[in-house]
């Protein structure tokens, strides 16, 4: 016997607004479907579409002209590969306009301008063997041990120049090597291979903010013992980034995106109670929040903590709240697929180039503050 027809209809649900969305119902996976599709398309539910949630609050929303966005790098994401595929095209497209990495980050990423190869392996070798073989490992990653000692004779050799004898902040640290690495891809003719190089050519300012605490800092440790007088400027990261945060909201929105967490994932998000309870300017917190980590929230770290908890710091606007989009997945399967849906659904905006623009922020940043005192 065959059930009424009401049973079958889709449309036979209660009035609620609740179930107003489209139903769940995927077309099939074909062979010649593209990755935006696939996302758009089938991550319905669960963590995929959390990742969906993502990719559109970024295409749609963070992408806008008037927002800037600032990214946080944790993770070896460029000994993966994942600059290469992925940040890159977010540079070049001029979807990123600041960043704050891990300075491991950095340094892994200039083994490949050096023209040095990484391999992929797996997390189960015997480690006392690769040592005795000179052969390093992240996870599931090796390459020789020469790579770290060729990677250390460049940045030995640039740092000690003229131009780094002296004390400047991390993004003009950076920038400045940016320019070496550049030189390095276009006379290897490698091909855009460095996060490093990409960002000096869009001129997108790279902060670190533990910059001791990577080969980049050891380093520049050696050199100071060597009587090099470099030195990085933490204070002036630290008002340089807050000063990008207010230009943004002045001219329209911030937003921040996080690849996992960490101490970069606070640098971007401090930036806001530096401006409202340091500094005594009045400011509301960033307007767009989009991480992709795997840090659960329940064991307190600052890693999994979560949008909401981030207002009562004001560093997320209390009223953009609906705006904030965490994804619970590994960066290395959720960035590319957000990559490959934002290069297909939106245009290159034009480039901000803020690294040429800091010291009219700065200069702002201490007018905005002088009143703040002048007011009490």
């Amino acid at each position: 016997m065959l059930l009424p027809p009401s049973w079958y209809r889709e449309d036979a649900v209660s009035g609620s607004c609740y179930l107003r969305g489209k139903p769940i119902k995927p077309k099939e996976i074909t062979g010649g479907i593209s990755a935006a599709q696939l996302i758009e398309e089938t991550f319905l539910a669960y963590n995929a579409g959390r990742l969906r949630e993502a990719c559109r609050l970024f295409t749609r929303k963070m992408l806008e002209p008037d927002v800037t966005v600032g990214l946080s790098i944790t993770g070896a994401l460029t000994p993966a590969g994942m600059g290469m595929s992925s940040l890159i095209p977010l540079i070049d497209s001029g979807f990123i306009d600041w960043i704050v990495s891990t300075g491991a980050n950095l340094y892994h990423d200039t083994h490949f301008a050096l023209g040095l190869t990484l391999h992929p392996g797996s997390p189960h070798l015997d480690d006392r063997k690769l040592r005795q073989e000179g052969v390093i490992r992240i996870y599931d990653i090796l390459f020789d041990y020469n790579v770290l000692l060729s990677t250390d004779a460049f940045y030995s050799n640039v740092l000690r120049g003229e131009e780094f004898n002296g004390e400047m902040s991390t993004a003009e640290l950076h920038y400045k090597i940016g320019r070496y690495v550049n030189e390095l891809e276009t006379t290897l003719a490698i091909g855009k291979v460095s996060v490093l190089a990409a960002a000096y050519r869009a001129a997108v300012p790279i902060y670190t903010s533990s910059p001791g605490d990577s080969s980049i800092g050891m380093n520049i440790a050696r050199l100071v013992m060597d009587g090099s007088r470099l030195r990085l400027d933490v204070a002036r990261d630290v008002n340089e980034t807050a000063a990008i945060v207010l230009h943004a909201k002045e001219k329209g929105k911030s937003a921040v995106f996080m690849l996992g967490g960490g101490s970069p994932k606070n640098f971007v998000l401090q930036t806001e109670p530096h401006i409202q309870e340091i500094l005594g300017i009045k400011e509301a917190g960033h307007d767009y929040y989009l991480q992709i980590t795997d840090a659960r929230p329940d064991t307190g770290g600052l890693s999994g903590a979560t949008p909401g908890e981030a207002v009562t710091w004001g560093k997320v606007d209390a009223e953009q709240l609906p705006d904030a989009v965490v994804c619970y997945a590994d960066t290395t399967i959720a960035l590319p697929l957000l990559t490959a849906y934002a290069v297909a659904n939106r245009t290159p905006r034009p480039l901000s180039r803020l690294y040429n623009r800091i010291g009219d922020f700065s200069k702002r940043l201490s007018e905005k503050y002088s009143e703040a005192k002048t007011r009490g």
